[in-house]
């Protein structure tokens, strides 16, 4: 990552991990998660190799959803955590995060296509997971549990 000091006192919380065990099921809240290297959390339907081992989005966001009346919530946009106090779609590709204690998290997406409207879409006419959902791989695994530090970190070259 390029670390010049745009992200300074980047700092925030996870309020929420959250699995499911397959594909296009409801992601639940499970209170901690272990991330495995390159490969994503471990018992999650999503997880595996590639660039999209995790997928993260802040709580500002969903709250965005719930100004329009909606009633959503944590892992409601299938994101494996929620966050609260960084502006997670306004990071580089590229970015650090540290997660808990140890776990190191590498931004690599910003967004994605949504090819099939959710019901959040079909109800609110908009959903914010395409433009606001952020995925990242996992660099240095470990554990991460609600109400765990998340910081952006430098990172050299």
């Amino acid at each position: 990552m390029r670390h010049d000091g745009k992200y300074p006192a980047a700092a925030g919380k996870i309020l929420s991990v959250n699995t499911s065990p397959g594909k296009g099921q409801k992601k639940r809240s499970v209170g901690r998660c272990v991330l495995r290297e390159e490969f994503g959390i471990q018992g999650d339907g999503h997880a595996g190799g590639g660039i999209r081992q995790v997928s993260l989005l802040a709580q500002e966001s969903i709250d965005k959803i719930r100004a329009a009346g909606i009633d959503v919530g944590c892992g409601d946009f299938a994101e494996n955590i929620t966050t609260q106090g960084i502006v997670l779609h306004e990071l580089d590709i590229g970015t650090r995060l540290l997660a808990g204690e140890s776990v190191l998290l590498e931004v690599t997406q910003i967004g994605k296509v949504c090819h099939t409207r959710c019901a959040i879409f079909h109800a609110v006419g908009d959903c914010v997971m395409p433009r606001e959902g952020i995925f990242a791989r996992v660099l240095i695994g470990g554990e991460v549990r609600e109400g765990d530090d998340l910081r952006v970190v430098p990172w050299p070259e």
